[in-house]
């Protein structure tokens, strides 16, 4: 049974900072990209960050420089280290683990999601 379990979310103030933790079970996560996502009341789910196998990583423009996500295959885990946060980055943040399969169709799981609140 596949499980991502995310934690670290909360309230903050404007401009302080957060670190989201996603811990994976039942699957060989060395081999899955690991994205964070985050949707917002009444927006998209956004893709926020990602980091493929070998750690290379991607932001979203409106993170870029606040936001570090990172990995450590020993423990199954990936983090996204949220600095200078502001009031727009408030979301339900969700973590997901994507793999091509051999058929080369894209597998994706899900984690239940964390909330984010940044006040002003």
């Amino acid at each position: 049974q596949v499980q991502l379990v995310e934690s670290g979310g909360g309230f903050v103030q404007s401009g302080g900072s957060l670190r989201l933790s996603c811990a994976a079970s039942g699957i060989y996560f060395n081999a899955y990209t690991m994205n964070w996502y985050r949707q917002a009341p009444e927006k998209q789910r956004e893709l926020v960050a990602g980091i493929t196998t070998d750690s290379t990583t991607n932001y979203i423009d409106s993170v870029q420089g606040r936001f570090t996500i990172s990995r450590d295959n020993t423990k199954n885990t990936v983090y996204l280290q949220m600095n200078s946060l502001k009031p727009e980055d408030t979301a339900v943040y969700y973590c997901n683990a994507r793999v091509r399969d051999y058929s080369g169709h894209y597998v994706a799981y899900w984690g239940q999601g964390t909330q984010v609140t940044v006040s002003s």
